[in-house]
């Protein structure tokens, strides 16, 4: 009987987790440079914190189900809540900001596609506390500096402020329900949806003409200084406006000033309180955004301490899509590896011990323990990128040495263990 991998899901083979492993590592080592520590949560959670967070819509698309014990689990579909649950769990008490990372799988039951899988994976930062302004500029900038690492072209950041239009709404006294659908519609750009809702929460044309000037700001940090005229009769919209144009010269200040003001980005969750960004590869077509986050409030969901937190995940797979339709290429490791091959099958307890001397001396090594003539091992050290052969035979048991074998010069020398391993070291 044969059986095929789930819908929805892959195998990663050799090549494939070579690149990922790049990328991933790529990121972590910038998100560390910049001070974040890393988390881990369960894959499945309770339902119960997907549905407060999300509504109960969302058990449509998601893995849940009952354990033996009849409780109702969820296999995560993102990590968001997780890591809000993880730190109201934890470390509530902990000194702030909190600033963390995580890389995992997800899950959604939705119709597989290009770029949209059922099982999925995010690299995602958090800060807790701290100074939101402070806070959204680094991990704008430090998206950036990420995806410039990995080597993603012709990406576009858009950074927008929920509370510009919040503000008009809060100023109207339009419900929350309304807000929610208003908001909504934005998101989705919907605005035949948006002037129908607009019309039906009574908004005069004065409004409406202020909301559309709001929405269809996309261009510079100077586009955004003249909406402070058209705000600025309306108090949150106005300190909205200028809390955004302080993150962007803060911003600035880290060296990124490749951004866009588009403030239709709406992130249409009730949790989001200030400032959203999306990132956008345009080579990925309709499945463009890599990446959104902002500053929101989820700790509420707790009934815990009401502390702002500044997040985003990228869309790990999405960027593994641009990394190759951009035909990036992986950089060849500087580590020096090891074949060691025994001519004859007498002398595999010698390899083996020359082996596990080189592993000890974290020099990458793998063995020809099966026996293979000299020239398929060569040929085998060729297509793996083994860059050196040592030889093990009966002179060098004698003499107590290895012949090694540099597989890019083809210069061979016969030498100590404890010379080939300065060598190969340096």
């Amino acid at each position: 009987m044969e059986f095929n991998k789930p819908r929805g899901t892959r195998d990663f083979l050799f090549e494939d987790m070579e690149e990922r492993k790049y990328v991933e590592n790529t990121i972590r080592s910038v998100v560390e440079n910049y001070g974040f520590k890393e988390v881990k949560t369960p894959i499945f959670e309770d339902l119960e914190l997907f549905t407060t967070k999300s509504g109960e819509g969302i058990k449509e698309e998601i893995y849940h189900f009952q354990d033996k014990g009849g409780r109702d689990l969820a296999l995560r579909p993102e990590l968001t809540a997780s890591v809000s649950r993880l730190y109201n769990n934890n470390l509530q008490k902990a000194a702030k900001p909190l600033k963390m990372y995580y890389f995992g799988s997800c899950f959604r039951y939705e119709r597989p596609q290009a770029g949209r899988f059922r099982q999925f994976w995010q690299f995602g930062i958090e800060v807790i506390g701290g100074t939101p302004v402070y806070n959204e500029a680094e991990i704008i900038a430090m998206a950036n500096e990420a995806l410039t690492k990995v080597g993603i072209k012709n990406y576009e950041v858009a950074i927008g402020h929920l509370g510009i239009i919040k503000g008009v709404l809060n100023h109207l006294n339009v419900t929350p329900e309304d807000t929610t659908r208003i908001i909504a519609s934005i998101d989705k750009e919907d605005y035949e949806l948006l002037e129908k809702i607009l019309d039906e929460c009574s908004i005069s044309q004065e409004y409406k003409e202020i909301i559309n000037k709001i929405i269809s700001v996309n261009g510079t940090r100077s586009d955004l200084e003249s909406l402070k005229d058209v705000v600025k009769d309306i108090e949150d919209s106005y300190e909205a406006v200028c809390q955004l144009s302080e993150t962007l010269e803060v911003i600035e200040a880290f060296g990124f000033e490749d951004y866009n003001v588009k403030l239709s980005i709406a992130r249409g969750l009730d949790y989001y309180t200030g400032i959203v960004f999306e990132i956008y590869v345009p080579d990925l077509g309709a499945e463009k955004q890599i990446t959104g986050g902002g500053t929101y409030n989820l700790t509420a969901l707790f009934d815990s301490e009401e502390v702002e937190s500044t997040g985003f995940a990228f869309g790990f797979d999405r960027i593994m899509e641009a990394y190759h339709r951009q035909n990036i290429e992986t950089p060849t490791s500087d580590s020096q590896k090891v074949l060691v091959v025994p001519v004859k099958k007498d002398f595999k307890i010698d390899a083996i011990k020359v082996a596990q001397t080189l592993r000890a001396n974290n020099i990458i090594t793998d063995i020809d323990l099966k026996g293979k003539k000299l020239k398929k091992n060569l040929s085998y050290a060729n297509n793996n990128n083994i860059n050196n052969v040592i030889m093990i035979g009966q002179s060098e048991v004698e003499e107590n040495n290895v012949t090694l074998k540099d597989m890019d010069s083809g210069e061979q020398v016969t030498i100590s263990l404890s010379e080939a391993i300065e060598k190969l070291s340096n």
